[in-house]
């Protein structure tokens, strides 16, 4: 009985949406993170992204690991209207909010560092009130990827930051990230196998801070 009751609070994600802006000029920059997140869901699960006018943005769906269905989205909106993209899947597909795990940026962690979580503040990030927003609650589980703060930097330096986030990753970063992608992968399929509070654990204990470039 006690076992029956803990599966139904299991979180296990069946919309997978990474944060960023479209046109070439943000490829790979900081703020795309979670494109790149789910382009490298998209290669492992082989599960091709194309452009959905009624979802505005890139989709997929196909089989995770797991062998559940599992559907991709990058919105198209622009980040601030990040929202609209997710509404429009979860409305169509008829999800519930906690079934949505949004992977994205994060300045306050540094790069190389990882955190998931079931429910929380925006935090700042104009990507996240648009989800809030859309979705009508903070209780779904995020993804955040560290990409760390501009050195020399101080909170109030909001120009900074902007630079920062819309630049790009140097050589050195580049490969850290590589390696920070494919935990995310794997993060993501321990969150379908074992649900999200579970996969917090792994998730949230690993850092590539200190790995050898």
């Amino acid at each position: 009985m006690t076992e029956a009751i803990a599966n139904k609070t299991l979180v296990i994600p069946q919309l997978i949406v990474g944060l960023g802006n479209p046109e070439p000029k943000y490829d790979q920059t900081r703020h795309n993170v979670g494109f790149a997140a789910v382009d490298a869901l998209s290669r492992s699960w082989r599960i091709p992204l194309a452009e959905n006018r009624k979802f505005q943005g890139e989709y997929g769906e196909g089989f995770a690991p797991n062998g559940d269905k599992i559907r991709l989205l990058k919105p198209l909106t622009y980040m601030n209207r990040s929202g609209q993209a997710m509404q429009a899947v979860t409305s169509w597909y008829k999800l519930q909010p906690e079934l949505v795990l949004v992977i994205y940026d994060d300045m306050d962690l540094p790069i190389g560092k990882t955190r998931l979580r079931l429910s929380g503040s925006a935090g700042g990030h104009n990507g996240m009130k648009s989800a809030i927003a859309h979705l009508g609650t903070q209780n779904f589980p995020r993804l955040r990827i560290g990409i760390g703060r501009p050195k020399g930097a101080n909170n109030g330096n909001e120009s900074g930051s902007v630079s920062h986030v819309l630049g790009r990753f140097s050589a050195a970063e580049n490969q850290l990230m590589s390696l920070v992608l494919q935990f995310v992968v794997e993060c993501a399929e321990l969150s379908l196998k074992q649900g999200v509070e579970k996969a917090m654990n792994v998730c949230n204990s690993r850092s590539f801070e200190n790995a050898e470039l």
